[in-house]
């Protein structure tokens, strides 16, 4: 029901008294309340029945009504019995709150608007729950027609129930992107993926700024679960708190949303087969015009899934190879995550399976990938890598023709080796840096790398670990940033008394001097060797 129907013959005789333009809002349920601050009590959605007790002196209207706005509640009915006539106060409160404000004469029992109020929610639920059987089968047809985006349509427009299908990188895979921010997306898909890693049972719940949300996997076969390249549905509120029946829509909206994703995954069987074959030729260094024309057959097979025609050839000096590689990771994991984090380009990428990694061949004129894009990319992924999962990732420079792909391959792998060397569960490094000291530290023999990182790094990270400390990433924050107390103050988010107390810790720890150079590329050069 909404609030006006409070207002409605047949209804209580209730006066309006302000926010005349917020009457249709949605009203879930009755709390009756004199306490001064009930806030700890709103779930969001209720009509606050009050006799007005709590009010002591005309500013206690101010704090009453700020309270029940950021409670989520969606109306105040004050009780006249107790204490007489609404005050001026109360009213102008609601009104800066777009509040609406409902008088309830001293005749009116709260058990009266109680009642009515139960009764009007109750055949409410009792339609809503009528009409979800036919929601069932239209959900069905829907996604036999115009695919996922046609099934979260019909929830927004018939039962006001936004939905979004999300890939672990935060990509909006379906559902109205421009109401879930690219923040909200980031938090959504890390807290999913960290309830995933811990096996917690679905569905998943989140807590952000612009409300409660519930994320359930979508997994594309129940055999071969890979939490990091699955799809999950988001949904806007928390559906423990729904109705069975309603329940069900949104776990039936899951089966659905793993279903197209299974039937996606169906039609990458022939590109992946290519990919695989493109890898082959490049292992056996063979003839390149025959690579070239298996990357013809690509280019041509993603032309007919674009809807445009193929170029006559392929182009030469247009292609990225990417390495990747798993540690802790089921085999075909890093396959199926990078096939989804690329995104728009996964249907014109080659993305090949090495057992626990892949190798990526893609057009570097249509899409290019540089190493800071593609760590961006995969940073919500941590989440779900836990302890012992890492990714490693190498870009190599855009080959000059398909005769170059291979040395562009073993490029790839020598800039993957250089980001494994590094801290961090997803790493990535570029061609840039196969010309920078790193490509000498990956010579470097494992045992002095070791004792290297140990001797400069071990106080500090032990450190971190008893007291949640976050010294190590505040080094490399302040290496990054040149040694500026500022600019590296506000990459951190804190102030400059709290860097300078952290620098000085790790210095205290270390016995260095982080003003001095070389103290600082020994720090640096830690750092890559880990």
């Amino acid at each position: 029901m909404r609030v006006r129907d409070l207002l409605a013959p047949g209804a209580p005789r209730l006066r309006l008294l302000a926010a005349e333009e917020e009457l249709d809002r949605q009203v879930s349920g009755v709390m009756t309340t004199d306490l001064q601050d009930p806030g700890r009590y709103l779930h969001g959605g209720e009509l606050v029945l009050t006799g007005m007790l709590w009010r002591t002196v005309p500013a206690d209207s101010e704090r009453f009504v700020r309270t029940l706005a950021a409670g989520g509640a969606v109306a105040l009915a004050a009780g006249e019995a107790e204490v007489g006539p609404v005050p001026a106060d109360l009213v102008e409160a609601c009104r800066r709150h777009r509040m609406p404000l409902l008088a309830v004469p001293d005749d009116i029992a709260f058990g009266t608007v109680t009642e009515f109020i139960g009764r009007q929610v109750s055949a409410d639920r009792a339609a809503d729950l009528a009409a979800l059987v036919d929601r069932h089968r239209l959900l069905v047809s829907a996604a036999g027609g115009g695919g996922l985006d046609a099934v979260l349509d019909l929830l927004g427009g018939d039962l006001d129930l936004d939905c979004w299908v999300l890939a672990p990188t935060g990509a909006v895979i379906a559902g109205p992107a421009d109401r879930l921010s690219a923040e909200d997306r980031d938090q959504l898909v890390r807290a999913h993926l960290a309830a995933q890693r811990q096996r917690r049972r679905p569905p998943h719940r989140a807590r952000l700024a612009a409300g409660s949300y519930s994320l359930l996997p979508a997994a594309a076969s129940a055999e071969h679960e890979m939490p990091l390249a699955d799809w999950m549905l988001a949904v806007a509120g928390d559906i423990t708190e729904w109705t069975t029946k309603r329940q069900q829509l949104a776990e039936n909206l899951a089966r659905l949303v793993a279903a197209e994703r299974h039937r996606r995954d169906e039609g990458r069987r022939l590109r992946r087969r290519l990919a695989d074959e493109v890898l082959a030729l490049l292992r056996r260094d063979a003839d390149p015009a025959e690579i070239s024309r298996t990357l013809y057959a690509s280019s041509a097979m993603a032309a007919r899934y674009e809807s445009h025609e193929p170029k006559s050839q392929p182009e030469e000096g247009s292609w990225l190879v990417l390495s990747a590689e798993g540690t802790g990771l089921a085999e075909g994991t890093v396959r199926a995550v990078l096939e989804e984090a690329l995104g728009s380009v996964g249907e014109r990428a080659l993305v090949a399976g090495t057992g626990t990694g892949a190798v990526v061949v893609l057009s570097a004129l249509d899409s290019p990938v540089p190493a800071d894009a593609l760590r961006d990319l995969l940073a919500p992924l941590e989440a779900g890598l836990g302890s012992e999962g890492r990714i490693t990732l190498g870009v190599s420079a855009p080959a000059s023709e398909a005769g170059g792909l291979r040395g562009a391959l073993e490029e790839a792998r020598h800039a993957r080796r250089i980001a494994g060397s590094r801290v961090g569960r997803v790493c990535v490094a570029g061609p840039e840096e196969l010309a920078s000291h790193v490509l000498l530290l990956a010579a470097v023999p494992d045992e002095v790398r070791r004792a290297f990182r140990s001797r400069l790094l071990d106080k500090v990270i032990a450190y971190d670990i008893e007291h949640q400390a976050d010294l190590v990433r505040t080094l490399e924050a302040f290496l990054r940033s040149d040694g500026s107390w500022t600019r590296c103050a506000a990459q951190l988010h804190v102030h400059v008394n709290t860097l300078r107390y952290r620098i000085g810790r790790i210095e205290e720890l270390t016995g260095r001097d982080l003003s001095r150079l070389e103290d600082r590329v020994d720090f640096y050069l830690a750092l890559e060797l880990a």
